[in-house]
């Protein structure tokens, strides 16, 4: 493998699992597929770079697999609770320094959290917060969080600032934000600092507290 390559086991090849998995190869990253239903892993075992069928719950065929040697584990498993604990616990237990899990309830978040897994994930909720931002702001594109209160907000510039300096936009000033990157198709334009005229459709990147750029957001 190249070293830049990272080597992820995903655990739970449902919807979740198997559309990280995937995207995860298409990043140029060595993945393996876990789960305990043979029609799964069948599924995918022409896409992935391996494929098992293992109850992650015993942590001995784990360490058997070989997967003690992966960089991350991610367990996308949601519908059981208890197998979701029990093979975070087995990837701790086997060496894995990084984990992100998938929780379905606050309970299951809380427990997820006791066991220090690196991120833990709504995917339901986060997917649904990202829409609400979008559709209450047609001039939000996309919308990220990073963890710690912080998040990248992409904004549509609307025809009104068209032909202002990216300065004039004093998002840093006003709203303590930071431009990460402005793009106008495929072409990236700079960031703060930068001596650049607007156009209406540039993408805006900005980073901040999510108060300050909904504070931001209603400015435009």
């Amino acid at each position: 493998m190249a070293s830049s390559e990272q080597t992820f086991v995903v655990v739970g090849l449902g919807t979740f699992g198997s559309t990280v998995a995937q995207d995860l190869v298409r990043y140029g990253n060595h993945v393996i597929g876990v789960d305990m239903d043979k029609g799964r892993v069948m599924a995918l075992a022409d896409v992935l770079n391996q494929t098992l069928i293992i109850d992650a719950r015993d942590d001995a065929a784990l360490r058997e697999a070989g997967l003690d040697s992966c960089d991350t584990g991610l367990v996308a498993i949601g519908s059981d609770i208890e197998a979701s604990i029990l093979t975070t616990m087995n990837l701790r237990t086997i060496g894995l320094k990084k984990i992100w899990a998938k929780a379905t309830s606050k309970n299951h978040h809380r427990i997820l959290s006791k066991l220090k897994v690196e991120r833990v994930i709504h995917p339901e909720k986060e997917v649904g917060q990202q829409i609400a931002q979008i559709l209450n702001n047609p001039l939000i594109r996309d919308y990220v969080s990073l963890g710690n209160g912080q998040y990248v907000v992409t904004f549509v510039l609307p025809e009104k600032l068209e032909g202002k300096a990216l300065g004039d936009l004093r998002h840093r000033d006003d709203f303590d934000l930071r431009c990460v990157g402005l793009t106008r198709g495929t072409e990236f334009l700079g960031q703060d600092g930068s001596d650049v005229t607007l156009q209406a459709g540039d993408l805006l990147l900005l980073l901040g507290e999510r108060k300050n750029l909904r504070a931001f957001a209603g400015s435009l």
